[in-house]
């Protein structure tokens, strides 16, 4: 079974290949985003294997993610985000290490998932959640699918409501979407 180490920040391939190769020459941070994505999911790939070869190559990639991550402002640890991942802005995302991201979640940049500094609790989102630019989520929170977090909100309770909106210091649904 053949693994797809490109399922994240697809809209890159919406570009005509004469953008991409113009994106490539002048090294766009979109291409270092994608870069940093296909060594995050090469590592992934490698640590759920056994040989000594296999940690090997996952050693490897996580420090060529890390790395880059480090020049981005980037820490997103192995196994903690879903499939088709998207984010539009490099610069200081950090997900904490027992937080869960589901799958076709949005960030928009400089987001904060993590823990609330009293206990180790760490958030859970689920699917197709999508935080605003300077969004963070803290503590022991869930996020149902669908919910849209507003930019510069600081969600500190669970909002178990599919596709509500959540805006504020600290986050209130304001509107359930009905999508």
């Amino acid at each position: 079974m053949k693994h797809n180490f490109y399922t994240d920040n697809m809209f890159y391939y919406d570009y005509s290949t004469k953008t991409r190769v113009r994106l490539e020459l002048i090294n766009d941070h979109w291409i270092s985003l994608r870069k940093f994505f296909f060594f995050l999911r090469k590592a992934e790939f490698y640590d759920q294997k056994h040989s000594l070869f296999d940690k090997f190559l996952s050693f490897y990639y996580q420090r060529r993610k890390n790395s880059l991550g480090n020049k981005l402002g980037l820490y997103i640890p192995l196994n903690v985000i879903g499939k088709n991942f998207t984010l539009w802005h490099h610069g200081t995302v950090i997900i904490n290490g027992d937080a869960k991201v589901g799958n076709n979640c949005i960030f928009h940049g400089n987001n904060c998932i993590g823990n609330n500094g009293k206990t180790t609790d760490a958030p859970v989102i689920h699917d197709e959640v999508e935080l605003g630019f300077g969004s963070s989520v803290i503590g022991n929170v869930e996020l149902a699918k669908g919910i849209k977090v507003g930019a510069g909100a600081v969600v500190t309770k669970s909002c178990l409501v599919e596709g509500a909106t959540l805006v504020g210091i600290p986050a209130k649904m304001v509107v359930k979407n009905d999508s």
